[in-house]
């Protein structure tokens, strides 16, 4: 007979997928995969995600799902399960090579892809361990940006915070950064750092730990922050504190909708932020915003994604503390 998987999977309000998300870690999943309305598999439609979590055996599931149910307010969880080993496997085949910006292209570590050779760089990635394949417009938005900023990028060091596979910190230093330091406060992403770096060359260049920005004691020219706005709001002082003066601030995971709110928030800090572009423009047409990128790197539920550029004034910093 062959062998069962169980999974639960839950349709969940958006901004509460992180949060539920870890309660399932906390309830015996083994991994959770969020899918939305930019995922290669979608998940549920009108702002909702569906996280699909895997767990050891039914009892644990069932027992996950009774859990959810006793939330306020409840959440219906679905058991389902896949027969057989072949699953394992299966999803690799949907993961092939495609252009994260106009020089670098992503590709999975069992594709044999050889460089066009017109200056295309190749970033070989492991996807599923961790947040960050590129296939998610929020990441996508950010590796642009830093992409048309090449020539200001080189030979500077660059913060990656909220790291998750590491990727923003990888397309960096292949752009000619000169190091990266990448933080997140999941302790287990960083391995999956560490093991991207290698497989790419990098990991002389990069620096990745467990951690908060709240704990960084320097500052630097670069700074990168794909997360969601809810965070990034309270997170702005800490941000602008660990900008080097005149460095550049890159944020995603914000949504057309939260855009004003987010550059009214930088902009007006003791340590204003001047608001440098929105990507994509908000003011040029659909159709007309950017690269056109894979499937499942669109808009979410009829709304777009953005990415903010910001700089930090000349001069000196207030003293960090």
């Amino acid at each position: 007979m062959e062998p069962r998987y169980p999974f639960v999977a839950v349709d969940v309000p958006e901004p509460e997928a992180d949060e539920i998300a870890a309660a399932l870690f906390e309830l015996g999943a083994s991994g959770v995969e969020q899918r939305d309305e930019q995922t290669l598999v979608r998940g549920a439609l009108s702002g909702k995600v569906t996280l699909v979590a895997s767990f050891e055996d039914h009892e644990e599931a069932a027992a996950a799902i009774a859990a959810l149910g006793e939330l306020s307010p409840p959440l219906e969880g679905r058991l389902e399960e896949v027969v057989g080993d072949a699953w394992r496997d299966a999803w690799k085949e949907h993961f092939a090579p495609f252009a994260l910006t106009p020089t670098i292209t992503v590709v999975p570590p069992w594709v044999d892809h050889a460089p066009r050779g017109d200056g295309e760089r190749a970033l070989l990635l492991e996807p599923g361990r961790a947040f960050g394949t590129g296939l998610h417009a929020t990441t996508a938005l950010v590796a642009e940006l830093l992409d048309e900023h090449a020539a200001e990028l080189r030979g500077r060091e660059i913060l990656d915070v909220g790291t998750g596979s590491g990727i923003l910190a990888l397309v960096a230093l292949l752009l000619g950064a000169e190091r990266a330091v990448a933080i997140d406060n999941d302790d287990d992403v960083i391995e999956v750092v560490r093991e991207n770096a290698a497989r790419n060359g990098l990991e002389g260049r990069i620096d990745a730990s467990a951690g908060t920005v709240e704990a960084v004691t320097r500052r630097f020219p670069w700074v990168v922050a794909n997360i969601e706005a809810r965070v990034l709001r309270p997170m702005a002082p800490e941000l602008a504190r660990v900008l080097a003066p005149g460095g550049r601030l890159i944020l995603s995971g914000i949504l057309e909708s939260e855009r004003d709110d987010l550059v009214a928030r930088y902009t007006s800090l003791p340590r204003a932020l001047e608001h440098v572009a929105t990507r994509p423009d908000p003011a040029a047409p659909r159709g007309e915003r950017g690269p056109t990128r894979p499937a499942g790197r669109g808009d979410a539920g009829g709304e777009g994604w953005v990415a903010l550029l910001f700089r930090a004034p000349d001069g000196a910093a207030p003293a960090a503390g």
